[in-house]
């Protein structure tokens, strides 16, 4: 069994990954990337690869894979200080993808998804990504609220990220276990959710529009995380 992914990024970090890539089928013309294994590379028609991707968005380069290798939640809240982002009702593979590789860059530990009414890691989630999710450490829980409840401790705290919430996110200690908690456009972190979270904390706006993108918000608070756990080993 295999699946695909496209896109030139991320063929080439799905190569440099944790997953088998099969073959990788090209144009004639990107047949010469220099990321490309020789051994691996069939070159075909344009059309080929617009009906194997799904896609006209595959910039010529389409791979044959493994399918994703989604790791254990419970791996991931092992982990010393983890620091995971954990999405609540997200759909848009978009923003999945954007949420995964701010999570990658910001060092995060990883993302953990709920397994109903949700994106999960598909081609259109690794291009949007750039090939983040083959690095990132990616979970699927049955419940997340469930799994919430579950996990918390002294040292691993769960905040949810609400417009509404009295604590700025700037005046919670991130430097500890994290789990930024993230909720669909609009809908925002649901009340189950929000229930099992220890905290709530809000990104201040400014201006007519009511709140941010969740890719945005989510790497806004990622990057904060980490400039704390960056002071707090440097003290």
């Amino acid at each position: 069994m295999s699946t695909v992914v496209y896109g030139r990024n991320p063929v080439c970090e799905a190569l440099r990954g944790r997953r088998r890539v099969h073959e990788v089928l090209t144009t004639e013309r990107a047949a010469g990337l220099d990321f490309l294994p020789a051994d691996r590379v069939r070159v075909v028609e344009v059309g080929e690869l617009d009906r194997v991707a799904g896609s006209d968005e595959h910039q010529g380069v389409v791979a044959r894979v493994d399918p994703y290798p989604y790791v254990s939640a419970e791996a991931l809240v092992a982990r010393d200080r983890p620091l995971l982002v954990a999405l609540d009702g997200v759909t848009d593979p978009h923003n999945l993808g954007a949420i995964a590789r701010s999570a990658l860059c910001a060092g995060a530990d990883g993302l953990v998804l709920p397994r109903h009414r949700a994106a999960s890691v598909t081609a259109a989630v690794c291009r949007a990504s750039a090939g983040a999710v083959e690095h990132l450490a990616i979970a699927i829980v049955p419940n997340l609220a469930t799994w919430l409840a579950a996990v918390g401790r002294p040292g691993l705290w769960s905040y949810a990220a609400d417009v509404e919430a009295r604590d700025l996110y700037t005046d919670v200690d991130l430097a500890d276990g994290t789990i930024l908690v993230i909720g669909a456009e609009g809908r925002g972190v649901g009340p189950r959710v929000r229930a099992a979270c220890d905290g709530a904390l809000r990104i201040p706006l400014v201006g007519p529009v009511a709140s941010l993108n969740a890719s945005v918000a989510a790497a806004v608070l990622l990057f904060e995380a980490r400039r704390r756990r960056t002071s707090s080993n440097s003290t």
